[in-house]
């Protein structure tokens, strides 16, 4: 019992990413751009979306509860990264760590499912427009979210509850900018290749059942694309595929290189540059490429901006 409460109380140092030379507080300025970006896109597609009622559809529904992960996403690893940085205080205490690692990894889940779900209505968009709104009624629509956010939950919580299961002794640096699984297990002193194999399963259900969805429902949409008559409504239907698929691409790609590899075969700083990319480049391309592109979101965005008279 001793030794579990020194292990609960245990205070590890995140090492960060960047030093205070030139070059990396310029990078150090580059990201906290890059997240004031993020934050602002993201609340603004969700109360966008939430105030204009002509883009009360799933599609968007979907897209806002997309701005609301990601947004929860670059505040559950930026805030504490800049505040190490400027005030010099690295410390993380392990129930801090934990809390860290639950939102991290519920975000990841609930985002890859979420996304499976985003490529579902646009196959049944497009496959199938005159059953649109029976196929992916309100209902099923709210349904399929829930069911995002409580797996993605259900996985932060079987990750969280392994991690703070395990001793930690010897060195406590953690060689990330925040509290990553793949950086603290080996911290632990405890035997955590049953962890590894645990880790394995929930990432073949987070990763590779969406992707299959998300292949097979593209695979549909854009074989009906190609049969399309109208020129127009082709080049549309495919750029907003292409766009979509690149991002799914880079996002699924990093996660998996990160979470389906063995332990042994991690690096940090290799860890640490794939975990920037989806963690603050991911939640600031996301509302570009989804949302902000779209004349729907923009004829809502400038018809907010008139009742406001700011333009």
């Amino acid at each position: 019992m001793v030794w579990e409460n020194q292990t609960f109380n245990s205070i590890f140092i995140l090492l960060g990413i960047f030093n205070h030379s030139p070059t990396h507080t310029f990078l150090f300025s580059l990201v906290l751009g890059i997240f004031s970006v993020a934050f602002m896109e993201n609340i603004a597609m969700v109360l966008l979306i939430y105030v204009d009622k002509q883009l009360h559809t799933p599609m968007y529904f979907l897209l806002s509860q997309l701005s609301l992960m990601d947004l929860m996403l670059i505040c559950t690893t930026l805030p504490k990264m800049a505040f190490s940085y400027l005030s010099g205080k690295k410390s993380i205490s392990l129930p801090g760590c934990g809390t860290q690692i639950f939102f991290y990894v519920s975000l990841l889940g609930a985002e890859c499912f979420l996304l499976a779900v985003m490529a579902y209505d646009r196959y049944v968009a497009i496959c199938h427009p005159l059953r649109y709104t029976i196929l992916m009624n309100p209902k099923l629509c709210v349904f399929m979210t829930v069911a995002s956010w409580t797996l993605g939950s259900l996985d932060g919580i079987i990750v969280l509850a392994a991690v703070l299961s395990f001793s930690y002794c010897g060195s406590l640096e953690i060689h990330h900018f925040f509290c990553d699984v793949a950086a603290l297990l080996p911290l632990s002193c405890t035997e955590t290749s049953a962890f590894e194999r645990l880790l394995f399963i929930c990432c073949v259900v987070m990763l590779i059942l969406p992707v299959s969805v998300i292949i097979l429902s593209y695979s549909r949409v854009l074989r009906t694309v190609i049969h399309m008559g109208s020129g127009e409504s082709r080049r549309k239907a495919f750029t907003t595929c292409s766009s979509h698929l690149s991002v799914v691409g880079l996002y699924y790609g990093a996660a998996m290189f990160m979470y389906m590899r063995p332990a042994s075969k991690h690096t940090p700083d290799q860890d640490k540059m794939v975990s920037a990319f989806y963690t603050i480049l991911t939640p600031m391309l996301n509302p570009l490429i989804y949302s902000l592109r779209n004349k729907e979101v923009f004829r809502a965005l400038q018809k907010v901006l008139k009742k406001r008279k700011l333009i």
